[in-house]
């Protein structure tokens, strides 16, 4: 983290503490909790004894504004637990970090013995900081939303009061994160999945399971299409697994130790225990693994676009973002050692393909073990050494700028996250390359090398979308549900100006089919005007409207209307499908 980067989480955590220092003037009583940091603002979380709406937010504004004012200094102190007991005596929830900081359970507040304690103004907390030293240095704040929440994210604990707030140093810097906060709420994928009729939920289905109506799935099988195509160029073979396997499989792989309560699980007839497949590479081992290798085999490139479950929480699912049916575009390549630079590299290709269709700059992160923390993870320091050095040496290789995230590594290897950014700005992980070499050692998975010995080798998991539901949610949110014309379910709209033009406009809708264009006929009994302005909603790229101009011609022609309102003039049919057909063809 930089230094202005720095100052401004000091600043909202400055704030944070004027939230709670106003709420506790307005309206004592209220207990505290905690209230830290987060992307573009802060969160205080209170036990109020009367409940508080977003109506009680401009007075709580104004105490704030009020409070700054005073250029009082946030300055910190030491105290013993006993003190801390005694200054905090009459707020349960500090209590309860004071215990466990006495019992050593807990370092964020202090340490065994000592507690650190932040007081600005009248108000006092435990903190460590750090904070800047003036109140009138806070800048700009605005409290955005209330929420429920469970003290520590325990549904047994009591539920407390959440504040959520903005802060930016400049008024400017707050509208424009404002106007980003609108925008989102105009793109949010689940309005505009509704609206474009691209997927649904069903309570007698379940939460977290979408049913992906005709239209989204034109989106997820073109989406699917162009990484298959890209994988089929380099080698990549397709493969098929069960969704069920025993639980004997991930007791091997590791997976069960870690993520058993996290399974769907299921027991048959005679008592054996299987579980759904929350990931496919423990089942892409076996298909490894049941022929003898030799070195001139390798590598072995498998890949599979399949549903892997999990049982997620259901407070956490939202939308085609977290759910409990995940479609991974999952690879799997097994080689040697020697191969590892030219088959990552390989994949790095795929996604740099893949994610400049969109427009998409991509960043890269580096997710590395904490060698503090081994217990987190398979296998041995030297293992993870060797792993994490070859992919430092791809990324050097490539001569790109990479951040190293120590402790963000998968529990089987590092990996190579992609990091990119929406139209709205918004920062999301997409791709990623994850080198393993504690799986093949688990599943013994070798080939046999030159000299006649067995090698062991490696694995390289590689998914490029990651999710097709979250992906396409981050998809329909950077593009508003406006599509590029490849992607649209709809890439052409026919448009009859009356009945009169029907049979005509069919001819032009049954061409556009037959060349692979997705066209619809609009036939019902609405005005031009209500139809331009129906297959504008639905964010169809082409309306063709057809009428008496049309029809008079020589050749089936249409005039071409963009679903941004610009007049495409009268076009030749079979022109404006060549046209169309290039565009396709180069993902526009």
């Amino acid at each position: 983290m930089n230094n202005k980067n720095k100052e401004l989480e000091s600043m909202r955590h400055s704030a944070a503490h004027l939230l709670a220092y106003a709420v506790t003037t307005l309206y004592p009583g209220t207990k505290v909790a905690i209230g830290p940091v987060v992307e573009n603002g802060f969160y205080y979380d209170f036990a109020f004894e009367n409940p508080v709406t977003t109506k009680d937010f401009s007075r709580i504004e104004q105490k704030m504004n009020e409070l700054k004012k005073k250029d009082f200094a946030f300055t910190q102190k030491w105290v013993s637990v006993k003190e801390a007991k005694e200054l905090f005596k009459d707020e349960p929830y500090k209590m309860e970090i004071i215990t466990e900081i006495e019992k050593g359970e807990r370092e964020d507040f202090g340490h065994k013995g000592e507690v650190s304690i932040y007081t600005s103004g009248e108000f006092s907390d435990l903190c460590k900081g750090p904070h800047i030293s003036s109140s009138k240095q806070i800048g700009v704040i605005k409290l955005l939303s209330l929420a429920g929440a469970y003290w520590k994210g325990n549904e047994k604990n009591a539920m407390l009061t959440r504040i959520y707030g903005a802060a930016f140093p400049t008024k400017e810097e707050l509208d424009a994160y404002l106007w980003r906060l609108e925008e989102a709420k105009k793109r949010d994928h689940k309005k505009l999945g509704k609206e474009l009729d691209l997927f649904v939920f069903s309570e007698l289905v379940g939460s977290g399971l979408p049913l992906w109506t005709p239209k989204g799935t034109v989106i997820r099988e073109l989406l699917n299409d162009f990484v298959w195509k890209l994988r089929r160029e380099r080698g990549y073979q397709k493969v098929t697994i069960p969704h069920i396997t025993k639980k004997e499989l991930y007791e091997t792989s590791g997976h069960w130790a870690k993520f058993q309560n996290e399974l769907f699980k299921i027991t048959t007839r005679e008592g054996h225990e299987f579980a759904m497949k929350p990931m496919n590479c423990p089942h892409h081992t076996q298909i490894f693994a049941h022929l003898p290798r030799s070195y001139k085999d390798m590598p072995q490139r498998y890949t599979e676009t399949t549903m892997v479950y999990r049982d997620e929480q259901t407070g956490e699912l939202s939308g085609l973002s977290r759910v409990r049916c995940i479609t991974q575009d999952d690879a799997h390549v097994f080689c040697r050692k020697s191969q590892i630079t030219a088959e990552c590299s390989s994949v790095w290709d795929i996604v740099d393909s893949f994610y400049s269709a969109f427009g998409f700059k991509l960043e890269v992160r580096l997710s590395l073990h904490d060698p503090d923390n081994m217990k987190a993870y398979l296998g041995t320091p030297e293992l993870w050494t060797e792993a994490e050095d070859a992919l430092k040496t791809i990324a050097k290789n490539r001569k790109v700028a990479y951040v190293e995230a120590k402790g963000e590594a998968a529990f089987y290897g590092p990996k190579i996250d992609f990091i990119t950014h929406d139209s709205l700005g918004r920062e999301w992980q997409v791709a990623t390359i994850q080198l393993d070499v504690n799986m093949p050692d688990r599943f013994d998975l070798s080939c046999i090398n030159e000299q006649g010995e067995k090698e062991r080798i490696v694995m390289i998991h590689c998914a490029i979308m990651g999710s097709i539901e979250r992906f396409t949610s981050i998809l329909i949110e950077h593009y508003a549900g406006a599509f590029p014309l490849w992607l649209s379910p709809v890439q052409v709209a026919v448009l009859p100006i009356s009945d009169k033009y029907i049979d005509y406009a069919k001819k032009v809708n049954d061409e556009l089919l037959a060349k692979g264009i997705r066209s619809e006929l609009d036939t019902t009994a609405e005005s031009i005007g209500k139809k331009i302005r129906t297959a504008t909603l639905q964010k169809i790229p082409f309306m063709g409207i057809i009428g008496q101009k049309e029809a008079e011609q020589s050749s089936l022609c249409l005039s071409v209307r963009k679903r941004d309102g610009k007049d495409g003039g009268l076009q030749m049919l079979d022109s404006f499908i060549n046209t169309l057909k290039q565009s396709i063809e180069n993902h526009e």
